[in-house]
């Protein structure tokens, strides 16, 4: 198939698995056709079935903000006229769908056999489409989608709760790539990072507010309270930084944290971690613990949003309320105190991180993009 794929470029889940879905794709003999305003983070590499198609946005003084959506739907009506596209998946609903929908009609009769297929990834649903300002465009382009699937039950049924939708969503879950992120011996690494043995606890976000990452300062601060040696990993960056650096200074646990900024190789740092933590106030997935799962690495999250379908309680790691420091940081106690419990955990981990193998997903994508091919042909007679 020719496979049409839209999305956001930067390091959040939807472009990440969107592209990495793009490579899988591409290896199965798919020609994949990826649009977004930049080249996204994991399309790193030359592939032979991928290219790569970048929306350009002119700006004029009419213009305060260039109209990255209409210059999408012009773009996705050229490759589905141009490039012969058989599907066009777009990952996140606005504007994404919204251009798609637009980009069909467009082109009329040329397109009628062409599904729009939309995967709804979170804030497009939970946050953004939300906002009174877009709640009217969010229903329409996910009814006018010919498919529509979400990463998890808790997706599904928010968007159900929160819009008018007639179309039926289908679950299709993030997934991993095993061979990437799976544990590898890093030693030299880790003796770099606790010369002394200590325990290495990794988050790993955009450092959003959302994220909480000053609760995971506060959880490790728990943790040392106990007599627990160890030292703190944060991974990533964003807008919360500032307040995660504060909270350090304010626990007198500066020198046993580092901040380490955005990783490109996410696993090797997953590699040495003993305990990952995830206290986020939203997560319609959590697509971090499920790297850090597949790296044998036990998971402390929260009991919010998609968490529960991926963290299993006592089994892959333990589910908290939300804003928990104490229950938190007692389990990490647990967890990095009893050898044994260890283990298991981490054993048990990369087993549920293989029920989200990545060849096992795009299956299911494949499968969905037949479906949705066959229904539109009977449609259109």
């Amino acid at each position: 198939m020719n496979i049409g794929i839209v999305c956001y470029p930067t390091f959040g889940g939807s472009g990440v698995v969107a592209t990495e879905l793009a490579k899988g794709l591409a290896e199965r003999d798919h020609n994949v056709h990826v649009l977004s305003y930049d080249r996204p983070a994991r399309l790193d590499t030359f592939r032979t079935n991928i290219s790569y198609h970048e929306v350009n946005m002119n700006t004029y003084p009419l213009f305060e903000y260039p109209p990255y959506d209409l210059a999408l739907a012009n773009q996705m009506a050229n490759l589905i006229e141009y490039e012969d596209i058989d599907v066009l998946h777009v990952h996140y609903a606005i504007p994404h769908a919204t251009s798609a929908y637009l980009a069909k009609q467009i082109l009329g009769d040329k397109a009628t056999d062409v599904p729009l297929i939309t995967t709804l990834h979170g804030t497009d649903i939970t946050i953004v489409g939300s906002d009174p300002s877009y709640k009217s465009i969010v229903d329409f382009s996910i009814n006018q989608s010919d498919g529509v699937t979400a990463v998890s039950k808790y997706l599904r049924d928010e968007t159900y709760d929160r819009f008018d939708i007639k179309k039926e969503i289908a679950v299709i879950p993030n997934f991993i790539d095993l061979e990437r992120f799976q544990r590898s011996d890093k030693e030299h690494f880790r003796k770099a990072i606790s010369p002394d043995d200590e325990k290495i606890i990794v988050h790993v976000s955009n450092f959003r507010e959302v994220k909480r990452v000053p609760d995971v300062v506060s959880v490790f601060d728990h943790v040392l309270k106990n007599d627990i040696k160890a030292k703190l990993l944060l991974v990533g960056d964003g807008p919360d930084r500032n307040r995660a650096e504060r909270r350090c200074r304010e626990l007198g646990v500066c020198d046993q944290v580092r901040f380490l900024g955005k990783q490109d190789q996410v696993e090797e740092v997953l590699s040495i971690a003993d305990l990952f933590l995830i206290p986020s106030g939203s997560e319609t997935f959590g697509l971090a613990a499920l790297e850090a799962m597949s790296c044998s690495v036990p998971v402390i999250s929260s009991n919010i949003g998609g968490l529960p379908e991926v963290n299993i309680h006592g089994e892959t790691g333990f589910l908290c309320d939300l804003g928990d420091i104490d229950e938190m940081g007692q389990y990490a106690v647990d967890i990095l105190s009893d050898e044994d419990l260890h283990k298991r955990i981490a054993k048990n981990a990369r087993k549920q991180a293989e029920k989200f193998e990545m060849s096992k997903v795009i299956t299911q994508y494949e499968e969905y993009y037949k479906q949705c091919r066959a229904e539109i042909t009977e449609q259109t007679g």
